[in-house]
């Protein structure tokens, strides 16, 4: 009996119920995932990573690794909590038009962000071939991955719910493994742009669609899961679930992490703060930024509504993600590196007090920009 239900439960499709109101822990994740991101652009864009002391490196810098996996995540399973259970419904056409014109509202944003970032570092030729995907930026560049997935993303999502659930769960690691074997392999035609959107190239800082494409997955699927869950008993097994795993993952960069030659874990910790293995995604950084972002999500969760309102700051600005990246890249890149020509004038502490107090300062933007709003209906 039981394997049939294991059966049963394998081969059901995603026919989900509507969330029961508004998870603010996600929000809460989202906040945490862009506050992270913020400290990391105010310390690489002001100070420099190479110039970091190894106490900025480890554990500060550090920690900021879980973001990128925390941010993606977040938005599979925002994708899945508001969109999802109104596939196939008679507004799903007009729901998903919404999702493409958000698409389209962050790649006009990413590339405003992309002059703001490189006018106080490039000539204009080298800015309008970033403009015309003859290059990529660096700090922006994950929302032309946001701008893109948002375009064809709305198109996937009722094959989704289509599928059984067994092929959900693998399809994940499946494309996460062709992903990888195009970067190394596939030549793309000799179109160094078009492989580093969607596999990514060593010599691009770019968001793959297809190499990220399995955390956007794993978002669903949690989504998925906490839709059916998260207001019932299996909630407590649901959490424990997430962060189990995300512990898992960890403890497994903590066990391969000594390598040949005599490395260390600290040697380890040191070389994923510098970023290696990022771009393209290799398993070390990954197990560690994902393990990392699981845990979070997990432990956000488990606080719901109540952390949401004793963290409001960080909820602010998970609350309105795309108002918060370009307050902080204006702020960082516009004001202090172009006006201020502040490259490297602070020292560490200050950049990283910079960092921080940017953090509360684009929660206050978001609230003032809120309330005005509010005040003028």
């Amino acid at each position: 009996m039981q394997g049939k239900a294991i059966r049963r439960r394998l081969a059901e499709r995603a026919v989900l119920p509507r969330a029961e109101g508004r998870i603010e822990a996600i929000d809460l994740a989202r906040g945490i995932a862009i506050a992270l991101m913020i400290l990391s652009h105010a310390v690489s864009g002001l100070f420099g990573v190479r110039q970091l002391p190894d106490w900025g490196l480890v554990p500060v810098h550090l920690l900021t690794k879980f973001s990128s996996s925390l941010f993606i995540l977040v938005f599979g399973i925002a994708l899945a909590v508001a969109f999802l259970p109104r596939v196939g419904e008679a507004d799903w056409p007009a729901r998903r038009l919404r999702l493409m014109l958000r698409g389209l509202e962050v790649l006009f944003w990413y590339k405003v962000l992309t002059v703001v970032e490189m006018m106080a570092l490039f000539p204009p030729e080298e800015i309008l071939d970033a403009l015309l995907y003859q290059r990529f930026p660096i700090w922006v560049e994950i929302l032309g991955f946001y701008a893109i997935a948002l375009l064809w993303l709305p198109w996937v999502l009722p094959l989704w719910c289509r599928l059984p659930l067994w092929s959900r769960l693998l399809l994940p690691v499946a494309i996460a493994l062709a992903a990888g074997w195009l970067e190394r392999h596939a030549s793309f035609w000799g179109i160094e742009p078009l492989k580093a959107i969607l596999v990514e190239d060593a010599d691009h800082y770019t968001w793959g669609q297809l190499s990220r494409l399995p955390l956007v997955l794993l978002g669903l699927l949690v989504g998925e899961a906490l839709l059916r869950g998260y207001w019932g008993s299996e909630r407590a097994r649901l959490l424990l679930a997430i962060g189990g795993a995300g512990a898992l993952m960890l403890l497994a960069f903590f066990a391969l992490a000594p390598g040949a030659e005599g490395a260390t874990v600290h040697d380890a910790l040191m070389a994923v703060a510098r970023n290696a293995g990022k771009h393209p995604p290799e398993l070390a950084f990954m197990l560690f930024s994902l393990g990392g972002a699981l845990v979070i999500l997990a432990l956000c969760l488990t606080g719901g509504a109540a952390a949401a309102r004793w963290l409001r700051p960080l909820t602010l600005i998970g609350g309105d993600a795309l108002k918060a990246f370009i307050f902080h890249i204006v702020v960082i890149f516009g004001v202090f590196r172009y006006l201020l020509e502040a490259w490297q004038v602070y020292d560490y502490p200050r950049v990283l007090g910079i960092g921080l107090a940017l953090v509360l300062a684009t929660a206050g933007w978001i609230a003032l920009t809120g309330w005005l709003r509010e005040k003028r209906r």
